[in-house]
Order: C-alpha cells, then sequence, then structure tokens
C-alpha cells in the first residue's frame, strides 16, 4: 500500500490506521514518499488492536519540506498508571527537549572558568529551601519536534554502530552529512559503557522507557518532570518544596533526549540521589509560576574533573553534591510513594 506518493504541498491525515483490529497483518510500503512541502499525520496508528502485525517499510522517504506527526500509536501510550497526580501524559513527551541532556563539558573544549557555564544550571543542594532566590537557566526544549514510534516498528529498525549503513540507507544520510554525524553521535553515547554505578538504555518507545524504569525501580513507580518553562533565563524563588520519598537518599531514572531522527531518549539510573519538587514563584510579586523537578547528584567521585558543574561551582569529583532542574520535556523516575 502507498499513500501520498508524489505528494506536493499537500495536507494528508488519517484519522485511524487498524483501529479495533482484531489479528491480521498490514503492510506500509510507503507513506508520504517523495513528497513536497507534505504535511502528513497519522491520529491513530493500531489503536484498541488486538495481536497482528504492522510493519513499515518507509515513511517520509525523499519528501522534502514535510512536516510529520504521530498523535496515537498502540494502546495504553500514557504514564497515567505509572505516576501519581504530579505524572505526565505520554503526550508531553512528543517534543524534544534540552539540547545539552548530558551535562558534561569534554577535555578537548574545557572551559577555563565558569563565565561559560549558564547561571542557575547546577546549583548546591543548600539552595533548595523555602525562600532562596537563584537563577533559573534556560530550560526550554531546544531540539527538533519529533515522536515516539510504536515498539512494533522501533524492534525492527537497527539501532547499533555494526548497522549504520544500514540506517543511512534508512534515513537517507549521505556520507559526511550532517545526518550521518547525528546518527553516529547518538549511537556512540547509548553504545558507551556506563559510568560505575550506572545503569542505562537508550529507548525509541514510551513502552521501553516504562520496561526499564521498572526493571530498575519496580513495579511501583511515579514519573515526574517540570510543568512549564516559566522563570526561564531569570531570577525565581523558591516556594513550597518536597523531598521525595521523604528526601531520603534513594536512586532514580532520569531520561534526557538525545538527538537523533525520531525520539530518543538516553535514560539512566544513577544511585545516591535526593529528588525534590517544588513551587517556583516570581520574586517580586511572589505569584506561583511554575512547578520545577530538581535532582541532587549525591556522589560525584567518578565524574569528570572537567564537568561543568565543577567548573561553574568551583569544586572537583566526590568533594560536593550537584543538582540541577529537570528540563523541559526531560523526566525523572522514582519510587511512588505510599
Amino acid at each position: 500500500m502507498s499513500y501520498g506518493d508524489g505528494g506536493n504541498a499537500g495536507v494528508d491525515s488519517f484519522a485511524t490506521y487498524r483501529e479495533k483490529s482484531n489479528v491480521g497483518d498490514d503492510s506500509f510500503q510507503s507513506y508520504a514518499k517523495n513528497s513536497n512541502a507534505e504535511k502528513a499525520n497519522f491520529a491513530n496508528y493500531g489503536k484498541s488492536f488486538n495481536e497482528g502485525t504492522d510493519k513499515f517499510s518507509g515513511y517520509g522517504n525523499g519528501a522534502m519540506g514535510q512536516q510529520i506527526g504521530f498523535k496515537i500509536y498502540g494502546v495504553n501510550t500514557t504514564f497515567k498508571d505509572y505516576a501519581n497526580k504530579k505524572s505526565v501524559t505520554f503526550a508531553g513527551y512528543t517534543s524534544a527537549s534540552t539540547a545539552d541532556a548530558s551535562m558534561k563539558v569534554t577535555s578537548d573544549s574545557v572551559v577555563k572558568n565558569n563565565k561559560w557555564i549558564e547561571p542557575g544550571k547546577f546549583f548546591r543542594e543548600s539552595m533548595l529551601k523555602k525562600g532562596s532566590v537563584m537563577p533559573m537557566p534556560d530550560i526550554r526544549d531546544k531540539m527538533p519536534k519529533r515522536s515516539f514510534l510504536p515498539r512494533s516498528i522501533i524492534s525492527k529498525l537497527p539501532f547499533s554502530t555494526s548497522k549504520v549503513d544500514q540506517l543511512k540507507e534508512i534515513f537517507h544520510a549521505s556520507d559526511n552529512s550532517s545526518m550521518e554525524r547525528i546518527i553516529l553521535d547518538a549511537l556512540d553515547e547509548c553504545e558507551r559503557s556506563p559510568s560505575p554505578g550506572e545503569t542505562k538504555r537508550c529507548v525509541g518507545s514510551a513502552e521501553d522507557m516504562i520496561d526499564f524504569a521498572t526493571s530498575v525501580l519496580g513495579r511501583n513507580v511515579a514519573v515526574r518532570a517540570t510543568d512549564n518553562v516559566n522563570g526561564s533565563k531569570k531570577n525565581i524563588m523558591i516556594g513550597s518544596i518536597k523531598g521525595i520519598n521523604g528526601g531520603r537518599v534513594t536512586r532514580s531514572v532520569s531520561c534526557h533526549q538525545s538527538l537523533y531522527p525520531y525520539l530518543l531518549y538516553y535514560c539512566h539510573s544513577v544511585p545516591k540521589v535526593r529528588v525534590y519538587e517544588a513551587d517556583l514563584l516570581d520574586p517580586n510579586s511572589k505569584a506561583t509560576i511554575n512547578h520545577g523537578v530538581a535532582i541532587c547528584h549525591l556522589d560525584t567521585s567518578s565524574w569528570s574533573p572537567t564537568h561543568g558543574s565543577f567548573l561553574a561551582l568551583g569544586s572537583g569529583p566526590g568533594r560536593i553534591e550537584v543538582c540541577h532542574w529537570i528540563f523541559e520535556n526531560d523526566m525523572t523516575w522514582t519510587i511512588a510513594e505510599a
């Protein structure tokens, strides 16, 4: 089956595809292939289905200037069942997040002093108390808008440096192109060995993210994210604040986005953290403008001496704890509170 082949500035939409289907094997050979400024959209894909096999052979193949989005794919695609009232739905994660998820400064770009580190990007745990005024970094999502793919499709796509040639063909990445670099950088990040005490996985579907979080934390988990971007690049005041799990030292799974053709999260768990959620206020009016989530890493002994946090805070590995906000569309999972 083909759909939208050679479309010219068209707006194509599937209201449903395989909705309430029962078994059956469906195959898409192409979708919006060779379209020009085509806007293609799936409102539903495999919703309320029972078994069956779905297959994509091509998606946006050779299209120029297209805008493509998935709204709903598969069943149970919200985090609603895994979180408390501060949970966020799957819809909130269809766009990308901070371009600086890893928060690393590599040895070939060592910052000489902290003037290049954005104010508020890193801070000490002592700042997380009611009445503290501090700068908020720019937490806005800066990556291109992308979507998760259904696990039924993700499972059929290669994701390995050993399969780079196949990936380049799938995503039409020519040699030495920016797309090739994007693919290689993401694979390098995902395939590097974990740091001491770290458990990591790159996930391209909501199901894979939930599976990873629950494999680390158990089935009773909650996911949290900062509510909005209000306060970015301004001073904020800490209002009511609460330590998750009673403020005890715990472990969490944090997920940051990686730049890749489809929505990809780098999820990792590190031990010895404390997680907080706080009302963020306008320092002048004292009005609540945001509800932020912060994580404090208590054991930094394995971090690089050139990590941006040490340059910003003037210390070194293992000597201080380091805290940061959860940026827009990033999230952190913890054991659910009783």
